[in-house]
């Protein structure tokens, strides 16, 4: 019995596959994929104060934005039909601590940005990070003892991140912490606190990649961090792993999972897609974006081919979205 496609008789010259390439009328008309802003959840950086944008130099066109400042983006983004954000912070260093409070402070950088959010656009989605990096002094996604990182400790304290972001509006909670066992015990507080209807997309397969640096340095987490992530985030040399990740991650009440980094991570979407059938999100990371924009500006790459094939790419292997840096500039072009 075929498990795969079946495919008639025909050869050259009698089938000439290029019949269907030869208009853009009719490139469109046959094409398995497509891509609009719909697709895309646009990844941003919020810090305090006032003014304008501030340039985050590892990562051409992408700034730390004030509270305001963002509120006038957001609409730019909404208007040219993203239909969500996600949201990280920029913490200064005395608001970091061994313990990572300021994460569960309810007046902290985000629920305020949350907050401000939907007074001005209460229909934009908002995805809010759970992972004590931003906010950890040791630069971790959880809390450290003796140089480990401790699994069920660093669950309470989530717990009580996610709990305050719902309260300020968060739409989307999205653990980023490859802590076990975190989805259950963070479904089940925000069900406890009457939040039943605030959904969760899981970082379920994050990678311990080489492509976060740029966004380090955005946060501000890079210069604190002590060691690696290998404890936790996984291997890339492993990819059933990911699928126990992904079930396990379902298994705990996840609405939807996400593959991070996106595209060395192509095949795991896929994997993930067809095993699932479930909402599967990748994030373009800062490395990718950064990537292309360097290559770009060196004549190397067409920018903007570049980052719609590459978007693209990310559809064909199955994902329904992709969080990405290049939300608007590619926006943009799909209206060109």
């Amino acid at each position: 019995m075929s498990n795969g496609p079946v495919f008639p008789n025909a050869a050259y010259p009698a089938t000439r596959l290029r019949r269907n390439r030869s208009d853009a009328w009719l490139r469109r008309l046959v094409a398995e994929n497509s891509l609009t802003s719909s697709d895309f959840i646009w990844t941003v950086f919020v810090r305090e104060g006032e003014g304008a944008a501030v340039p985050i130099d590892s990562m051409p066109g992408v700034f730390r934005h004030s509270v305001e400042g963002l509120v006038e983006s957001a609409k730019e983004a909404r208007d040219l039909g993203i239909p969500a954000l996600a949201l990280f912070p920029f913490v200064e260093a005395d608001k970091k601590d061994p313990e990572g409070s300021e994460a569960i402070n309810p007046e902290n950088l985000i629920c305020r940005a949350v907050r401000r959010l939907k007074e001005e656009l209460p229909d934009m989605g908002l995805v809010c990070d759970v992972a004590l990096d931003p906010y950890n002094s040791d630069g971790h996604d959880g809390l450290v003892s003796g140089g480990r990182i401790l699994n069920d400790e660093t669950n309470d304290v989530l717990c009580r991140q996610a709990l305050v972001q719902a309260a300020a509006g968060c739409d989307v909670i999205a653990p980023s912490d490859m802590m076990d066992g975190r989805i259950g015990v963070i479904r089940s507080a925000l069900d406890t606190a009457g939040f039943q209807d605030v959904k969760i997309m899981s970082y379920a397969a994050k990678y311990a990649s080489a492509f976060y640096g740029p966004f380090r340095d955005a946060i501000g987490s890079g210069g604190f961090l002590k060691g690696d992530k290998k404890t936790y985030q996984m291997d890339p040399a492993n990819s059933d792993e990911a699928l126990r990740e992904v079930a396990l991650d379902l298994a705990e009440g996840a609405d939807m999972v996400m593959v991070k980094p996106g595209m060395p991570y192509l095949d795991i979407i896929r994997r993930v897609k067809e095993t699932f059938a479930v909402p599967t999100f990748a994030y373009q990371v800062s490395g990718e974006y950064a990537m292309m924009k360097a290559a770009a500006q060196n004549g190397w790459l067409d920018n903007d081919r570049a980052v719609l094939e590459s978007l693209l790419a990310f559809k064909r292997a199955g994902c329904s979205g992709v969080l990405t840096y290049a939300a608007v500039e590619a926006a943009k072009l799909l209206r060109a």
